[in-house]
């Protein structure tokens, strides 16, 4: 066995050729489990996924995370296993017609075929129906990558039948090693440039990759030839070079997906908190990545009325200006709007207690159903209404000394129920007082 394969976990299995023309990031794709950086917890010595590969049993697999994570890389290790081929595809481009085509081949070989679907959340439901019988067969092995949450986006018998495997973002101390792997390798990365890049401009490069390999590699590649070209190719590599190279940094989001979500339920939570500063964080992300205006003033809205309430009866009509704001002005001017109803309503006091009085409301509704009106509230606009007692023993409240009218207003079959708990705490407090004395009152007529 050549000395340079006794590593390798698959030493049967022939290396993939490198390119010498493909970029930093193809020519670094790790050729070994050990290799790949940041994903240990996986793929590292002794886990599961190594364990069963290690025992010949690759089990149909999605590869779930962010991009430049190792999903690919990932997959590609797994075609190295004997007597494995891979078959890859793009859901972007491939449908019915590639699948099955993928299929027939795989029945035509004695090899196992792992058929790789890049971007598998990009299939639509009939396109997973067609692949789902082959997969349950054994003729292939699913290997799907995705950047979408897969219980959102891929079929459910499809999901029970793969493990899920989750993929998380490099930390700035993988990035790190990646970026150093690279400037080391003389044969596949940058190690005969002997470029040297110091800490603020290594620094740079990790904030720029967000977590991404391979927006890493692409930025040490770009920012390397910016610097070939300068007037000084043998000094260090500078920051500004690397910011000139990476441009606009561009933020993981989604509109409708799971980032989407996430990001919606820490602003709303942050809020609810009472931190200013993580609310203004998460709202600061959201706008940089290009969430519309009007979507965050609508969740300020309710907001306002679901968990400041009656605490503050002012957080309400402050929404509704912002968002009659944020429709005006537009971007990039609403976003002060914004920052301000966000301030003012994550440092309000809190109240919930209009909104559990309603859950509780629509909850003896749900029991009780369409339960007759008491005649003394009902409407009487005939005369032959009112001589069927519409409306009649019905006390004007504006008329009685203080303006209260005491006596029962639910149906009977309710009797005594109470929704409303006001807390004592802000514009609420004046409220449960008052309230309290009232039912006191309406107790004290029934009996």
């Amino acid at each position: 066995m050549p000395p340079d394969q006794t590593m390798d976990l698959f030493p049967t299995q022939p290396r993939r050729s490198v390119d010498p023309h493909a970029p930093l990031a193809d020519r670094m794709r790790p050729r070994a489990f050990d290799d790949m950086i940041g994903q240990e917890s996986l793929v590292g010595e002794g886990t599961a996924l190594r364990s069963m590969v290690e025992a010949g049993e690759i089990p149909s697999i999605i590869l779930w995370g962010p991009p430049g994570s190792g999903k690919t890389t990932l997959a590609w290790l797994l075609a190295e296993a004997p007597d494995t081929r891979i078959d890859a595809l793009s859901a972007v481009v491939a449908g019915v017609k590639e699948i099955r085509e993928a299929v027939d081949t795989a029945r035509r070989t004695r090899l196992r075929t792992l058929l790789f679907i890049d971007e598998i959340h990009r299939l639509n439901r009939a396109q997973q129906d067609v692949l789902l019988p082959h997969v349950e067969a054994g003729t292939v092995t699913l290997i799907g990558a995705t950047t979408e949450n897969p219980s959102f986006t891929v079929n459910a018998p499809l999901l029970s039948r793969s493990r899920v495997l989750t993929l998380v973002p490099l930390n700035a101390e993988a990035v790190v090693r990646v970026i150093e792997r690279a400037l080391s390798d003389e044969e596949k990365g940058l190690g005969k440039q002997a470029l040297v890049v110091g800490e603020e401009s290594l620094g740079a490069m990790v904030e720029f990759a967000d977590g991404d390999a391979r927006k890493a590699l692409g930025l040490l590649e770009a920012a390397a030839a910016i610097h070939q070209r300068g007037p000084s190719p043998q000094s260090p590599l500078a920051p500004e070079t690397v910011r000139e190279a990476a441009g606009r940094k561009l933020l993981l989001y989604d509109r409708d997906r799971e980032e989407h979500h996430n990001l919606v339920s820490a602003f709303i939570k942050s809020l609810r908190a009472s931190d200013p500063d993580a609310a203004l964080y998460y709202l600061a992300r959201m706008l940089a990545a290009g969430e519309e205006a009007l979507f965050l003033a609508r969740r300020l809205l309710i907001f306002a009325s679901e968990d400041v309430g009656n605490a503050d009866p002012w957080a309400l009509s402050l929404a509704t200006a912002t968002h009659q704001a944020v429709e005006r002005l537009g971007m990039p001017e609403c976003r002060i709007a914004l920052a301000q109803a966000t301030t003012y309503l994550a440092c309000a006091i809190k109240s919930n207690a209009a909104y559990a009085a309603l859950g509780r409301a629509q909850a003896v509704v749900e029991r009780t159903g369409s339960l007759p009106v008491p005649m003394h509230l009902r409407n009487a606009p005939t005369q032959l209404m009112k001589d069927l007692g519409y409306g009649a023993g019905y006390v004007y409240p504006h008329d009685a000394e203080d303006e209260f009218a005491p006596g029962d207003n639910l149906p009977e079959a309710i009797g005594d129920e109470r929704f409303y708990a006001p807390k004592e705490k802000g514009a609420e407090s004046a409220m449960a007082a008052r309230l309290a004395e009232w039912r006191r009152r309406r107790r004290a007529t029934d009996r």
